[in-house]
């Protein structure tokens, strides 16, 4: 499952406090329960589950680089737990020996677990381990009222838990399927491509072929050259050819004539800037060109990848932030031409995009820009507003 969810810098941050105060005050209330008992270092038991599997517990959910793989973490903390329960069980207990932070831990652990382990068998015995572990926490206190209090209200948590994680992993279920069918259809619909982009390779071919046919009778020597020409006008077929196969089709299956991209790319922002349809007020786009991006020879599937890298930008920044300044750029060096696209922070956010939330587009033109073994880089400018940087390598 993906867990890096699109939250701006700020709100991650909130994010990253509030949960640190969460953690810290659970701490201090079983820290502060630990010390109200007559002796809180004698057994053991009563104070490893507030200063040891607790923090523990919080730890194992968290994901650091450092970290081990999250299902030896899961197995860990789950015999951890149930280790330490089955030995409050065993020695009389004078103290609390349940933490409400490893309580909450371990539920989050199944929560997670729940929701993000791919395979499902793995996911059920996971989080039936860490269930178990959950249901026994009553038992250290060695109080029937506990047990039968405690365990009716953790039954509940458990499948409020349980519940929320598998729904989780079925809408990341149905969002991977989607993902696979939009890529699928896309690169069905390449075959399309082929003609469009690949018809005048081969009419060059061909004219210089029937060239060569009327002129060897005459003038034999001037066949080997036209010759020369057709070998590598089928030799650049071939690797557009190949490319091909890999890019995706515009949905409209409307073809961009090679050669015309700066052309088809100031069209492309001259009706964006126009008035909408609806009346509301349109923003503007501006289209900048360096020398070297005006002058470096592209391909025709780059041309195409190029011109659909704006388009869709372009589409998302008039549904989700209408009437913001847009800025198009292209440049090149010596091995890649850079395409970006940026907008201004908008006044106010769009309540619900124009055509809906789709969610897909990207995701297209991603899998577009990396079968051209380019790179994709979407997100936040530090001022506002949104980016959008496609690379595409020339040679």
């Amino acid at each position: 499952m993906d867990w890096d969810l699109p939250f701006t810098p700020t709100v991650r941050r909130l994010i990253i406090v509030f949960g640190l105060l969460a953690f810290a005050m659970t701490w201090l209330a079983d820290i502060a329960m630990l010390l109200t008992s007559p002796d809180p270092w004698d057994p053991a038991t009563n104070w490893v589950p507030v200063l040891v599997t607790g923090p523990a517990t919080v730890l194992a959910v968290s994901e650091t680089r450092f970290s081990p793989p999250f299902l030896r973490r899961v197995w860990l903390i789950a015999a951890m737990s149930v280790t330490l329960s089955v030995v409050s069980i065993a020695v009389p207990q004078d103290g609390p020996s349940w933490g409400t932070l490893e309580t909450a831990g371990l539920l989050a652990l199944i929560l997670r677990t729940t929701a993000q382990t791919r395979r499902t068998t793995t996911a059920a015995a996971s989080a039936a381990a860490l269930s178990f572990a959950v249901l026994i926490l009553p038992a250290r206190t060695g109080s029937w009222s506990t047990i039968v209090a405690g365990g009716y209200i953790l039954t509940i948590a458990l499948a409020i838990t349980v519940t929320l994680g598998c729904a989780v992993r079925a809408l990341e279920a149905r969002r991977r399927r989607n993902i696979s069918d939009v890529r699928q259809a896309e690169r069905l619909a390449i075959a399309r491509d082929l003609h469009d982009l690949i018809a005048h390779h081969m009419t060059g071919i061909i004219v210089q072929a029937h060239a060569a046919s009327a002129i060897y009778p005459t003038a034999p020597d001037k066949v080997a050259p036209i010759l020369q020409n057709i070998a590598q006008a089928g030799t650049e077929t071939l690797e557009s050819m190949r490319r091909l196969v890999r890019v995706l089709r515009e949905d409209n299956h409307s073809a961009l004539r090679p050669g015309d991209l700066l052309t088809e790319l100031s069209e492309l922002t001259a009706s964006y800037s126009a008035p909408a349809s609806d009346g509301d007020s349109s923003g503007a786009a501006r289209l900048e060109a360096t020398a070297a991006a005006r002058t470096a020879r592209l391909s025709p599937e780059v041309e195409v990848s190029a011109y659909r890298a704006v388009q869709e930008a372009l589409t998302n920044i008039r549904r989700h932030a209408p009437g913001t300044q847009a800025s198009v750029r292209l440049d090149a060096d010596d091995t890649w031409l850079w395409v970006t696209v940026t907008n201004t922070p908008a006044a106010k956010r769009a309540p619900s995009p124009a055509g809906g939330h789709g969610g897909f587009g990207l995701i297209g033109l991603r899998e577009r820009i990396e079968a051209l073994d380019g790179v994709l880089r979407t997100g936040p400018l530090p001022g506002g507003g949104w980016e959008v940087k496609a690379g595409f390598p020339l040679h």
